[in-house]
């Protein structure tokens, strides 16, 4: 096989096989074994090959261009014309990186703390991976509902098998929620195939669709799109999902699933609808204003760190849907650019800070058994490494300047200036209510004297658990300081967007 022919196949299918490959083997169902043990680095080495296997993307990414790179096309279903179909842009190329970055951490935090089937647990998020990576890279809509669906099955195990005391409720309303909003894209995928007699999504974007016909196609890729990210009112599932997920599968949903909702919409709602899209861009500001102002205001009354860190995600997944849909209220290339740019560098930020909180919070769990605000206080008196870099990564949060939190979301309230000075301040609210609900958070867990027993004999992080929240502590730094190469990476391509949904005044 051509190494780099076949790269992005390899980075789709190894963790795939991997997975099955654990499941294949399995454990004792003694998690201290060395049976167990072995599935583990099994595990770990599996996701850290296909993270330094992603490192030859970026390596050999050309950035000058918006042409699809790694192309790997080849027959699938002859009888329908649809193709394994596969490529990557300066939209895709960052989130696979994000995947792969993500998945090995996702591995090292349950090292220890997965007490039952360790096997069947990584085999899970390997598969998962493979899946989302999947996603990412196919350019055949088939192929793209194929792993848009399958990638449903791992997370739905993950939640259902090693989830809290209300899991199967969980698992439920986050299947069907997902499940029934893809059902219409596929509606709409199988028009667009009769319309076009291909799957091809760039065949797509040039199909000659009527303005009732682009509304109604746009309303079925929102309403699979919106779960995903998910935006007001469709968002209830998120919560529960996450309160009862393990920390793996926590961090996993937040970091990268969301952003298969604000991938969807820029990969395939802007591109194939435009007209669509400009007819509902109103809307869509509006629902995401409100996710950034009434779930901030939500997020504020929680009592439990898990659902506070769920609710902060969706308020700051609405910089996302704000940064796309801002291009029609804007004059001019650049400020269209600017917030499409924003919104891609909040999706990537997104991922490493609340895959950083969930990791924190699993940590204390780990120790306490509680998500409770209230059973802490102190924290800072046995954790002092721990409590500064929950500390750094609550502030990120917040928008800190410095951090990886304050760039995507700075771009995008830029550009709302740009559109209308209420878009700006209702934005900018994000940085007052972020602020008030982390600070909240931080003082009553990290600061003050010993609250409890509990408190008094925690101990600070291993060896495994600082590698993790360090390496992450690093991202959100470098990312914070340094941006430029993960907005060069996206700049051709999404000035060539703006220009195919014809904004280009050149």
């Amino acid at each position: 096989m051509d190494f780099s022919a076949n790269l992005l196949s390899i980075l789709i299918w190894l963790p795939i096989f991997g997975g099955f490959a654990l499941l294949a083997i399995g454990d004792d169902g003694d998690a201290a074994s060395s049976k167990a043990g072995i599935m583990r680095l099994i595990a770990l080495a599996t996701s850290m090959l296909v993270l330094l296997i992603s490192v030859g993307l970026y390596r050999d990414f050309d950035s000058t261009t918006a042409s699809m790179q790694f192309v790997e096309r080849i027959s699938w279903v002859t009888a329908i014309d649809a193709w394994y179909y596969l490529g990557v842009d300066g939209i895709s190329a960052p989130l696979i990186l994000l995947t792969t970055f993500i998945t090995p951490l996702v591995v090292i935090a349950g090292w220890d703390t997965i007490k039952s089937r360790p096997a069947q647990y990584f085999a899970a998020f390997l598969i998962l991976e493979g899946l989302m990576i999947g996603v990412f890279c196919a350019l055949d809509g088939l192929l793209f509902y194929v792993f848009w669906e399958f990638m449903l099955v791992p997370m739905f195990l993950i939640i259902g098998a090693w989830g809290g005391d209300r899991r199967i409720y969980a698992t439920i309303k986050f299947f069907l929620y997902t499940f029934l909003g893809s059902v219409l894209m596929l509606v709409a995928f199988i028009y667009l195939y009769v319309q076009t007699g291909s799957y091809d999504l760039a065949g797509w974007m040039d199909a000659p669709l009527g303005m009732t016909t682009q509304k109604l196609i746009f309303i079925a890729f929102l309403l699979a799109f919106a779960v995903k990210v998910p935006m007001w009112p469709v968002h209830t599932w998120l919560p529960d999902a996450h309160v009862e997920a393990p920390t793996g599968g926590s961090v996993i949903l937040a970091a990268i699933m969301l952003k298969m909702g604000g991938y969807g919409f820029i990969r395939l709602s802007l591109p194939i609808v435009p007209d669509g899209s400009e007819y509902f861009a109103s809307l869509m500001i509006a629902l995401s204003l409100i996710a950034v102002v009434y779930i901030g205001f939500v997020a504020l009354m929680q009592t439990d760190m898990k659902k506070l860190i769920a609710y902060s995600s969706i308020a700051h997944m609405g910089f996302v849907t704000l940064g796309f849909f801002l291009l029609w209220k804007i004059d001019g290339d650049s400020g269209a650019a600017l917030g499409m740019s924003g919104g891609m560098v909040q999706m990537v930020s997104h991922g490493l800070i609340s895959g950083a909180l969930f990791l924190c919070v699993g940590v204390l769990y780990d120790r306490v058994h509680s998500r409770q605000i209230a059973d802490y206080g102190g924290v800072a008196n046995t954790m002092p490494t721990f409590s500064a870099l929950f500390v750094l990564f609550a502030m990120a949060n917040a928008g800190l300047p410095g951090t990886s939190g304050f760039v995507g979301e700075f771009m995008v309230i830029i550009a709302s200036f740009k559109a209308n000075f209420w878009f700006a301040f209702f934005a900018a609210t994000i940085m007052v209510l972020g602020a008030a609900y982390t600070l909240w958070m931080v003082k009553r867990v990290i600061y003050g004297d010993i609250a409890n027993d509990d408190v008094a004999e925690l101990s600070d992080l291993n060896r495994r658990e600082f590698i993790v929240l360090g390496v992450l502590a690093i991202s959100v730094l470098l990312v914070g300081l340094w941006p430029a190469p993960l907005i060069d990476m996206m700049n051709a391509t999404i000035d060539q967007l703006v220009e195919r949904v014809g904004l280009s005044k050149l």
